[in-house]
């Protein structure tokens, strides 16, 4: 137990310089960016018609002069006293804002994730047990083509099939218009995220099933296999018993390191399907120049993929007693 807590306060410390550095590149790629926040969100026509004094202010709230540095460090010195700080375009809390969109996109990313790492493991498994024949053609064929798909031209087909053509489903947003929020069901959230979510799915299949069909085919090549063969047992229980076992780490591996993939696919779909989630918070805060909710988007996402990655290290003695025996020792 000691050596676990060891490993996790290891990781955990990685995972402050890492959020560290990456708050840092994303402050320094904003404060490049030509945008100019006052022509942005107030607009020239508008600017030209303000008194200097006025001008001033605007610029005094957007922190245009103030130096970088002094502005990264605080709002660095905020957030180490639990203050992401204010949007500047919502004019509310980050962290407010955040959980809101969290919330919207939580149940989407969650569904999104199981559904592509399931479908990835079946379909790579098929593809490895059938290896050279009309499946794993099929399975290969189909992984090929999804990757070399953008999940946005994806997003605009499913959508232009279910919602255009055959109107089963809406065409965006997470809630029916229209609607008083205390009347929105759980049918109604559902039914509206359908469509996101199988896109998100169908795009994060293909590396899991690539992957776990090459890990399977090296296990039925090797000599433990053969000599399973050589004692009468099936192919399918060679595949269950051996076959699955042995690929069941780096499926594991895969389907956590596949977090990031989704969150940053989420940034497209959902502005395809104006899903108010985490995604479209980043794209208004990136456009709209609101420096402190887009690092409060980019911080907290990055923290969940550490995080995710974290529990696939922590899991992989729970899968694997040679890793925990390993672990143990170091």
């Amino acid at each position: 137990m000691k050596h676990r807590l060891r490993f996790a306060a290891k990781k955990l410390l990685r995972m402050l310089l890492l959020l560290l550095g990456v708050s840092a590149v994303t402050f320094a790629l904003m404060s490049a960016s030509p945008l100019d926040p006052l022509q942005t969100n107030v607009g020239q026509v508008a600017l030209g018609s303000m008194s200097p004094e006025q001008v001033a202010k605007l610029e005094a709230y957007w922190g245009v002069g103030t130096p970088p540095l002094e502005r990264y460090l605080g709002w660095l010195w905020d957030l180490l006293h639990g203050d992401f700080g204010i949007s500047l375009l919502y004019r509310q809390p980050v962290l407010e804002i955040v959980g809101q969109r969290l919330a919207t996109s939580l149940g989407l990313l969650f569904f999104a994730w199981i559904l592509s790492g399931v479908l990835g493991l079946v379909l790579g498994a098929v593809a490895g047990a059938t290896r050279g024949r009309l499946p794993d053609k099929l399975i290969r064929g189909y992984c090929l083509l999804i990757s070399s798909t953008p999940a946005f031209w994806l997003a605009l087909l499913l959508l232009l099939i279910f919602s255009v053509w055959l109107g089963w489903l809406p065409s965006g947003l997470a809630v029916p218009i229209g609607v008083a929020a205390d009347a929105v069901t759980l049918a109604d959230r559902l039914r509206h995220a359908v469509l996101p979510a199988l896109t998100l799915s169908i795009t994060g299949v293909a590396n899991i099933a690539l992957h776990t069909r090459e890990k399977l085919v090296d296990v039925l090549e090797s000599d433990y296999v053969l000599f399973a063969r050589a004692r009468g047992e099936s192919s399918l229980s060679i595949v269950l018993r051996h076959g699955l076992r042995n690929v069941a780490l780096p499926a594991v591996t895969l389907q956590f390191a596949s977090i990031s993939e989704i969150i940053g696919g989420s940034v497209l779909v959902e502005q395809v399907f104006s899903y108010p989630g985490l995604g479209q918070a980043a794209v208004t805060a990136g456009l709209g120049s609101d420096l402190p909710l887009l690092l409060g988007v980019t911080v907290i996402t990055a923290a969940i993929v550490f995080a995710g990655n974290l529990i696939a290290d922590l899991l992989y003695g729970a899968i694997d007693p040679k890793i925990r025996r390993g672990a143990a020792r170091s």
